[in-house]
């Protein structure tokens, strides 16, 4: 961290005098690629509001967590998050309901026990942090952990890719092929619960989502092809993460909340840009 902290203590800006704030924006380097890259994936397989489901299985996991005596409850989070991903997945393979509706089963179900749980007694304030979420709250320790994730989720995403996205087109192409499709999805959706509640203490459950889905669906409007739409998600969720950091400092509000609004106007643009090419 030493060699970071010297390199922008020779940049110039009044917002890099603060410690604080190059953790966050290391942090922010490193989350950023990894939403845009899952995010991608996510989009292709209508599966917006997944990411949703794991941030609410994170506050259950959090009254879980609690009733375990848990001093830290982020490992009952990424536990609980990696069940809920599971039982999506099988669930959804196992019914003839669609991805959405199952989806939505888990998540109003998951979000209401963890509030009965945590709302006992009058305990729900004491975790309303995780809502809302504090990047700049972020210790190199941390750090250091999102960093490991990012590498294994590379290294997974090289090795898995055209599995995962042929899945993700055509399963029954990909059965076809000897490829098994319920283990893919599971990997899959694993690797979101994973993500997601990695970074949610950091975002916040009421926000995540839209920083898997923004990047990706504005990138998607203006890629012509699928190589493209990767990098373009990845550099639009990086741009985003950047500049919502920068405008939090200055305007004293929620990082995670400012990053999504980035986001939402880097959409509407592709959204124009969209619109005057099909003209």
């Amino acid at each position: 961290m030493s060699i970071w902290y010297n390199l922008l203590s020779q940049v110039p800006f009044s917002w890099l005098q603060f410690t604080f704030m190059k953790n966050a924006l290391l942090a922010v380097i490193i989350i950023t690629p990894l939403f845009g890259l899952l995010g991608t994936m996510v989009v292709n397989n209508k599966m917006a509001f997944f990411s949703d489901t794991i941030g609410h299985a994170a506050l259950t996991g959090i009254a879980i967590g609690v009733l375990l005596g848990f001093q830290d409850p982020i490992w009952a989070m990424l536990l609980f998050a990696v069940a809920i991903a599971i039982a999506v997945t099988a669930v959804k393979s196992m019914t003839k309901f669609t991805p959405d509706t199952v989806i939505g089963v888990f998540s109003a179900t998951s979000i209401a026990l963890g509030i009965v749980i945590l709302s006992r007694n009058g305990g729900f304030n004491r975790y309303t942090g995780f809502l809302i979420g504090d990047i700049l709250s972020i210790s190199p320790s941390q750090i250091a952990a999102v960093a490991g994730i990012l590498t294994a989720i590379l290294i997974i995403w090289v090795l898995m890719f055209n599995k995962l996205l042929l899945t993700s087109v055509n399963p029954a192409l990909a059965r076809s092929r000897g490829i098994p499709v319920l283990a893919t999805e599971i990997i899959f959706t694993v690797l979101i619960a994973v993500v997601v509640t990695a970074a949610i203490q950091w975002v916040g459950i009421m926000v995540i989502n839209s920083l898997l889905i923004l990047p990706a669906a504005a990138a998607r409007n203006i890629s012509g092809n699928m190589k493209i739409y990767h990098r373009v998600s990845v550099g639009i969720s990086f741009l985003a993460g950047i500049c919502g950091l920068i405008l939090s400092y200055y305007w004293g509000t929620a990082t995670g909340a400012t990053i999504v609004l980035c986001s939402a106007v880097i959409f509407m643009l592709s959204l124009l840009v969209k619109n005057k090419l099909a003209c």
